[in-house]
């Protein structure tokens, strides 16, 4: 029977470290809140009750060890985490695409590394950065259904790098509080980016990473941060880290999109982000469930 719970109510960073110390097999997915319209008593409070709607991501583990992560709206094939990672080039990963429609991971790294365009580090390094990065992002939600399906795992054709989940918890601590000072200093997507004046001198002499100047080719009044990071294939945080590096450095500026008009919600989104609190009955509960697993 799988395991069912909320993220208001257990975090997912408690989650990770339940499957790392029971050494879990399995799969965790977080779906979307959908409201309901009634109300339910947990502890001594009263809320709103949600539904789970469509699926938001999806982490696989194995033995207690990160091996697989998705996020919905991401494409995570292996070709496109080669391209995000700059060891394809977009052409490239145009042509493979087109050649290799139906070519499993697997058979695609096997081709790659055979043809040269990467080696068996590149692929395994990407592949670990790509399942990091979905994990980290993840990690700062605090509301939506989850389940934990036992020795549930992705297919065959997907490739699997294990990753010890003790640094993984750690590192994503340290990264919620520099995404909660991220998200105060810019909790709108919807808002667009702009060159300064004598963007030329700007960029004299700066050396930006392959992420960084993707996100620089799409800079545009018309294109809001949401859609940039949707084309570059990036997570909320990675975009919100991007941007707000080449914004310090003076290189972007944020601008509303043309026929935007500020609204209550942009105006008071810039209060502190608060942690939700954790009902104690609800971990109780889910702890005693999950070690009986």
């Amino acid at each position: 029977m799988p395991l069912k719970g909320e993220l208001r109510d257990f975090s997912t960073t408690q989650l990770l470290n339940l499957i790392n110390l029971a050494g879990k097999t399995g799969t965790l997915t977080i779906y979307q809140s959908v409201k309901t319209g009634e109300t339910e008593t947990i502890g001594d409070k009263t809320r709103e009750k949600v539904t789970a709607g469509a699926e938001r991501a999806r982490v696989s583990f194995r033995a207690g060890k990160l091996v697989y992560a998705t996020m919905d709206g991401q494409d995570g094939n292996l070709v496109a985490v080669l391209n995000k990672a700059g060891k394809l080039s977009d052409e490239q990963a145009r042509i493979i695409r087109e050649r290799a429609k139906n070519t499993t991971d697997k058979a695609l790294a096997m081709l790659l590394i055979n043809a040269n365009y990467v080696t068996q580090n590149d692929v395994v390094l990407c592949v670990q950065q790509h399942n990091l990065d979905v994990v980290y992002s993840l990690m700062s939600w605090n509301e939506g259904p989850f389940r934990f399906d036992d020795d549930v795992l992705p297919g065959p054709d997907r490739i699997q790098v294990p990753i010890d989940l003790e640094n993984v918890i750690i590192e994503g601590a340290r990264r919620i509080r520099e995404i909660e000072e991220l998200v105060q200093h810019l909790p709108n997507l919807d808002m667009a980016l702009k060159f300064p004046d004598n963007p030329r001198e700007k960029f004299k002499g700066i050396h930006l990473s392959v992420e960084e100047w993707r996100v620089v080719s799409f800079v545009n009044p018309r294109n809001s941060i949401r859609q940039i990071a949707k084309a570059n294939n990036m997570t909320e945080m990675e975009i919100r880290r991007i941007v707000y590096g080449l914004e310090q450095a003076g290189l972007v500026e944020l601008v509303k999109p043309p026929g935007s008009e500020p609204t209550l919600a942009n105006k008071t989104a810039r209060r502190p982000v608060t942690k939700p609190q954790v009902q104690k009955v609800v971990v109780n509960r889910l702890i005693d469930k999950i070690r009986s697993i």
